[in-house]
């Protein structure tokens, strides 16, 4: 009970920190990890604890829309990740999973914030996604408008593909830090770990 509290804590800190010292990734890629932790050392009911606690804390520190925006999809992506790294899932089975969490989370936070702020946010990242592969075209020598339909499965497979890349910055962190924990991860494929030598 003490350690999960203690993962919790440290969670709502990085987060905390984060929000109003915004390093990009670099604590971002750190949201899951206590969480997957208390699942590796413990079981299914510390994560999910780590992560309750961990949203009760920020709710009482920062309001609930941020709690909310820490569940969904980090406090569920790391108790996902630990569920599948304890049963040792290969990298691409997690990979493809904590995608899918994140992307699902990331049109959850289009939706969520959109009803706070009372703005249609996926309609303005579309005239801003408009606006860039415009700019792209011209730059390419075309003057032809891209299609809505073009436009709408460019910003959906922006991302999907920005979660993948998180999703794996998240996992190479897992695998160096955690195995020095004592709670080490499956390996990752043969590629990755020969780019990383």
């Amino acid at each position: 009970m003490v350690e999960t509290a203690f993962l919790a804590s440290t969670t709502a800190m990085l987060f905390l920190i984060n929000y109003y010292f915004p390093l990009g990734p670099l604590l971002r890629m750190l949201f899951p990890l206590p969480t997957a932790l208390a699942y590796l050392r413990w079981n299914g009911r510390a994560a999910w604890m780590a992560m309750i606690v961990t949203a009760l804390l920020l709710a009482i520190l920062m309001g609930p829309t941020r709690s909310i925006q820490y569940i969904i999809p980090h406090g569920l992506v790391g108790v996902t990740l630990g569920y599948l790294w304890k049963r040792d899932f290969p990298w691409s089975g997690s990979l493809s999973i904590a995608t899918i969490i994140g992307s699902l989370g990331t049109a959850f936070q289009f939706a969520f914030l959109s009803v706070l702020l009372g703005e249609n946010l996926w309609t303005y990242s579309i005239v801003q996604i408009t606006g860039f592969l415009n700019w792209l075209m011209q730059l390419l020598g075309s003057l032809e408008q891209p299609d809505f339909a073009a436009i709408q499965t460019f910003a959906i497979t922006a991302i999907i593909f920005s979660n993948f890349a998180y999703q794996l910055l998240v996992h190479l962190v897992a695998w160096i830090v955690l195995d020095r924990l004592g709670n080490p991860i499956p390996a990752p494929p043969k590629w990755i770990e020969s780019l990383l030598a």
